[in-house]
């Protein structure tokens, strides 16, 4: 089987870089934008966006993002670019809205330019979206033949966003690492087909080395909307690099994990996509029978970051064995990711694990004197 490892064309990230030369690189993918941003991110970004590209004699077709990336949404904005003398599309937001443009060029066969608002996801840079039901239960992944053609990351906007989806996003890469081993254990596949690259791993461990030694950093100061070299490396950390390593290391339990807490409804759908694949990181771990130090070093670094480690922060703490076993079928599905474990792995295996990371947390906490 071959080695595959895909990227975007072109990646920039800079403080201010939205105001300043957006325009540059966004130029030559085209001159008339149809732009997708939700009815938040208008005021935080898109204004700004809309402004720079005027000036600079871009045109724009404004989207509001509905808020799932669902095939229904992407066919909806699909309709309005058919009706617009667009040439391009740019999606400008989070990872929900941002998949969603993906789709919509793809259809439409348009550049994509990607401009996240926050680095909570490594969403960006990756070739494929992750696609929702109407209600936001994870359906399938919908891969395209070509990654984003640009992703611009402001470092400043990112630095002005609540460190929550920092955090999220500093969860989400710090799975990169843990799953991108276990494929290569397993000989297993990577997303887009294919075997895993000497380069998409060291990517993913370098993203994992990264993540430990400036996150706290970096949340410090996204706290007080500074960019600082710190800041920098994470925000890199969570979009480029664990963009490349998942996408060319692959996903294993982690991931599959998350999409089966989308089979249950209740106030865990308040969490970001982050929050929840932290949970499913220390599960994976469990899975894979690694020793207490390495749990504990994930462990120690989750809960000083404020992410939920047992199932009360989940908000599954009433979650019944039904509910749970719910989990883990949809994780353990056919074609999902924990498939590429270096061992055979049931829904009640995931049950039994999710229920061991809750057990294991509350000793952890009460070992150090944690709250």
């Amino acid at each position: 089987m071959e080695k595959v490892f895909i990227s975007p064309s072109r990646y920039v990230q800079g403080k201010n870089i939205l105001e300043s030369n957006a325009s540059q690189y966004i130029s030559k993918l085209g001159q008339h934008a149809l732009l997708i941003a939700d009815e938040f991110v208008w005021d935080i970004a898109g204004n700004q966006l809309v402004d720079t590209l005027t000036k600079d004699d871009i045109k724009s077709e404004q989207v509001t993002f509905g808020g799932e990336s669902s095939l229904n949404e992407i066919d909806r904005i699909i309709q309005v670019g058919k009706e617009s003398d667009a040439d391009m599309v740019i999606g400008l937001g989070g990872g929900k809205t941002l998949d969603t443009a993906k789709g919509v060029a793809d259809k439409l066969g348009y550049p994509i330019v990607i401009i996240p608002t926050t680095a909570s996801t490594d969403a960006p840079t990756s070739g494929l979206s992750v696609i929702y039901s109407d209600d936001g239960v994870f359906e399938d992944y919908s891969f395209y033949d070509k990654n984003p053609d640009l992703v611009i990351v402001d470092s400043q906007i990112i630095a002005s966003a609540p460190p929550r989806f920092l955090i999220s996003g500093i969860a989400d890469a710090l799975a990169t690492w843990v799953e991108a081993r276990a494929v290569l254990q397993s000989n297993g596949q990577i997303m887009s087909g294919g075997q895993p690259t000497i380069a998409g791993q060291a990517i993913a461990e370098k993203a994992e080395e990264i993540l430990f030694e400036y996150s706290l950093q970096a949340v410090e100061a996204n706290k007080n909307k500074i960019v600082t070299p710190a800041l920098e490396s994470i925000i890199e950390a969570n979009t480029l690099l664990s963009g490349l390593g998942f996408e060319t290391a692959g996903l294993a339990a982690a991931h599959a994990i998350h999409n089966g807490f989308t089979a249950i409804h209740g106030e865990i759908h308040n969490l970001t996509h982050g929050e929840k694949v932290a949970y499913g990181t220390i599960a994976q771990l469990v899975l894979e029978n690694k020793n207490l130090e390495e749990l504990d070093r994930y462990l120690e670094l989750y809960i000083e970051l404020g992410l939920p480690v047992t199932l009360e922060e989940l908000h599954l703490a009433d979650a019944s064995d039904e509910d749970l076993l719910k989990i883990a079928e949809l994780a353990t599905a056919e074609g999902e990711t924990i498939h590429n474990l270096p061992q055979k792995v049931t829904a009640d295996d995931v049950v039994q694990a999710i229920k061991a990371v809750d057990i294991y947390a509350k000793s952890f906490k009460k070992r150090y004197g944690v709250e």
